[in-house]
């Protein structure tokens, strides 16, 4: 299985990408507009064309961030998006990234990386974020794929890989999903624990 830098490269700029929506997925809009700290630091994960990225950075939040292993990806939205800060748009891969963040946005990175990856995921998660910091997101929930992106999953299994990590404020169906993703999406929110709660 073959989801190196060339792999996603490639879906970009074949335009291979069904996953990809063409504009901020609506329970993410709905969670963004109830936030009123534009100073947060926040992470887009594998953002790809990252159309959440966008609608912060249009609503004022200042220090947005995208990482993703596609150039084509990041170029796509500093074209769709000249305003974007270009050292704000990351092309590497998310387990090598050092910085802090106070929230971070999963929008179909989790299903795409393989799914041994995902234990490592919540850890890196776990570190990167500041204390008392977010993650929030969906996740799909739903058999998908076994051999290429994107994987599947259920909600027994993400919390296998997370409660250690986080208090999970929200685990749910998702209420607005997109018509064909209604009853498949669960909506996220975990807040990272203290080192010393961590069981």
């Amino acid at each position: 299985m073959d989801l190196s830098k060339d792999y996603w490269e490639n879906r970009y700029k074949e335009s291979n990408i069904g996953w990809d929506l063409g504009k901020i997925s609506p329970p993410l809009k709905n969670y963004f507009d109830q936030l009123t700290n534009k100073n947060l630091k926040i992470l887009v994960p594998g953002g790809g064309n990252s159309y959440e990225a966008e609608y912060l950075h249009d609503k004022g939040f200042k220090n947005v961030y995208v990482v993703d292993l596609s150039v084509t990806a990041l170029q796509n939205i500093k074209n769709r998006v000249p305003s974007f800060p270009s050292s704000h748009l990351i092309q590497d891969d998310f387990f090598y990234i050092d910085m802090r963040f106070d929230l971070i946005i999963e929008q179909t990175f989790f299903c795409a990386i393989h799914p041994d990856l995902r234990r490592a995921y919540a850890t890196k998660v776990f570190e990167i974020l500041h204390q008392n910091g977010k993650a929030v997101g969906l996740l799909f929930n739903v058999p998908l794929n076994d051999t290429k992106p994107p994987f599947g999953g259920c909600k027994n299994e993400y919390l296998e890989y997370f409660k250690p990590y986080f208090h999970i404020k929200v685990m749910e169906d998702a209420k607005n999903s997109i018509p064909p993703r209604q009853g498949k999406e669960l909506f996220f929110i975990m807040q990272k624990k203290n080192k010393t709660n961590i069981n």
